[in-house]
């Protein structure tokens, strides 16, 4: 069956309460430049909970009315993007799409196609389409079934994940009615001031340096609980370079990073030398002194860097070890030193120096973006928590090498969405190393084990 998704309706939803005049223009960080891409574009998919097909009108109101009052405080989120240096708090409002699909939920999920996805969001991916455009786009998709896929892009100048996860958390807790009321942090422009767009400038001539020739594909792996642990062990086999215990996102992401090194060997020949640098988005909020509240709005990130010092045969526990003493390096004082008089040349060094390296044809990047720990399955709008929640599929060239980790269901498990070189992929797909621990693109429907495990 070709899936369709038909738009029902588009409007604005405003600000219950109108923004006071001397709110009206919002001002990003200098951090807020760092991140290239228009939207941090997420899907939750709710399945229908036995309710009649003449709850849905009752439920799309429910998610009008509550977006309306949360986005009175959460005010930037209701104007329009100005300039890279500024949102006009206009209370135009956030552009709300309804849809619906020509399918039920669960025929879908059994095995969905990632480059599918993209339609249940409300807007373009890759760009934003005027100078002046909506900060927050939502589309809520409606199934045979009764279930509900909401697709949520904001602007990424406005929201890293942690962000997002405060404004869905806001969002969902005032559908319920819940007592407490959860309010942003916008503390993240006066901790990083941004007078002009030097960091904008200098920040794309590193990224341009992540892209390289050829044709990418995007494949989603699962890494389930046993696996995790298993991968743990492993990389604590020795205590030379990994002397604690990784957390599940390090061990999975030294994982990948070292099969994909193996991949890339096959690919130019084993006799060939080729480094291969891994950088990681970190969440400086929890990393400064004192510690930033978890609803701090804004991107508060910056990028750890490891190379493989080791390309021939590296072992887990060693990229374990450079990964966690890159992550460990950002920590409270690093975050002083950016506010500082040198945080600037502090920031230019950093990037000019990924830049440098990635930028050769010899040395090979993957870069990874964690999603775990945000929350993302408890966001609850009054009928239970999302099944999946998921990213969306990415194909056509140039080509970076890119993973997003996002928790599974029951919060053991990671799913790697994972955007690579066809050949490179195929070469991943058919290594007998990952495929023992990765499970390639099971339905979000399937329970795989589950139990208790730390992060």
């Amino acid at each position: 069956m070709k899936i369709e998704v038909q738009i029902i309706s588009k409007e604005d939803i405003k600000p219950s309460s109108p923004t006071p005049p001397h709110l009206k223009t919002f001002k990003f960080s200098l951090l807020d430049q760092f991140i290239p891409s228009p939207y941090a574009p997420i899907i939750l998919f709710y399945p229908n909970d036995c309710m009649t097909l003449a709850e849905i009108p009752k439920r799309l109101a429910l998610l009008k009315r509550s977006l309306s009052e949360t986005l009175t405080r959460f005010y930037p989120l209701a104007g329009k993007i100005k300039d890279d240096l500024s949102i006009e708090c206009n209370d135009d409002g956030a552009y709300f799409v309804e849809a619906q699909v020509n399918c039920r939920l669960d025929e879908f999920l059994t095995k969905p196609d990632l480059l599918l996805l993209h339609r249940f969001l409300p807007c373009e991916l890759m760009k934003e389409s005027t100078a002046v455009t909506y900060v927050t786009n939502i589309q809520v998709n409606g199934f045979y079934c009764g279930g509900i896929a909401i697709g949520i892009c904001i602007s990424h100048k406005m929201l890293d994940g942690a962000a997002l996860s405060a404004f869905l958390r806001a969002w969902s807790a005032t559908a319920r009615g819940c007592e407490e009321v959860i309010y942003p942090n916008f503390a993240a422009p006066s901790l990083f001031p941004a007078n002009d767009l030097w960091l904008r400038d200098t920040s794309m001539v590193m990224w341009g340096s992540l892209f390289k020739k050829g044709k990418c594909i995007n494949k989603r792996f699962v890494f389930d609980a046993s696996a995790i642990a298993a991968l743990k062990v492993v990389a604590t086999s020795s205590k030379i370079k990994c002397p604690t215990r990784p957390t599940r996102v390090e061990a999975v992401s030294a994982f990948i990073w070292k099969c994909i090194m193996a991949a890339s060997k096959e690919k130019h020949g084993y006799q060939t030398r080729r480094p291969c640098v891994l950088t990681h988005l970190v969440n400086l909020r929890r990393r400064m002194t004192p510690p930033l509240s978890d609803n701090c709005t804004g991107n508060l990130l910056w990028m750890a860097a490891a190379k493989c010092t080791t390309p021939d045969k590296p072992e887990l526990h060693d990229l374990v070890g450079e990964l966690k003493d890159a992550i460990s390096k950002l920590d409270g004082e690093f975050v002083k030193k950016l506010r500082s008089d040198e945080g600037n040349s502090l920031m230019c060094e950093s990037l000019k120096q990924i830049g440098e390296l990635c930028s050769k044809d010899e040395v090979d990047h993957v870069g990874f973006s964690s999603w775990c720990n945000f929350g993302f399955y408890e966001i609850d709008f009054g009928w239970g928590k999302p099944v999946w929640v998921s990213s969306y599929g990415l194909s056509g060239s140039p080509v970076m090498n890119l993973v997003i980790l996002v928790e599974t269901r029951y919060g053991d498990g990671i799913e790697a969405w994972m955007t690579l070189d066809e050949q490179d992929m195929s070469n991943l797909e058919s290594s007998s190393e990952y495929i023992k621990f990765a499970s390639m693109d099971p339905s979000p429907l399937t329970s795989i084990g589950h139990s208790a495990s730390s992060s």
